[in-house]
């Protein structure tokens, strides 16, 4: 199993924030939505196998869709291109809130943990989906 501690997530801090980023492997916010999908695949896993068509897969799909947008939102041309695909991330992100709960309430383990670091990808994209808003080009 993964340890958080195995993920390399790169602290916004040591990188040149006047630089920008050449991939969205650089996006702080995707590094903590892949790290997201790594806990959540791990919380998943410890389903009930008959969930495994159903809340499993469905939690999974979601948060799978949260860095995936992010990474093609990255190489959009116009704000309005790259907003939107931040915009599907982010209902992504609502999504798996809801199955997080869902599944807390069907005693499958506790995931306060998962939910704070989901709320925390979802301050970092809300203020990536502002830079991209304010931003001049």
């Amino acid at each position: 199993m993964l340890k958080q501690n195995e993920f390399r997530i790169q602290n916004p801090r040591s990188q040149n924030m006047n630089k920008p980023a050449k991939s969205f492997l650089d996006l702080f916010v995707w590094q903590k939505s892949h790290q997201l999908v790594l806990l959540t695949y791990e919380y998943s896993g410890t389903f009930p196998k008959n969930e495994m068509f159903g809340l499993t897969s469905q939690l999974r799909r979601a948060i799978i869709s949260v860095p995936a947008n992010i990474a093609e939102g990255f190489k959009k041309k116009g704000k309005n291109d790259k907003l939107r695909f931040m915009n599907i991330a982010q209902g992504s992100l609502e999504e798996c809130r809801y199955y997080l709960i869902l599944a807390q309430d069907l005693k499958y383990g506790d995931n306060t943990g998962l939910k704070q670091k989901l709320e925390e990808v979802s301050k970092l994209l809300e203020a990536y989906s502002q830079a991209i808003l304010t931003s001049e080009s």
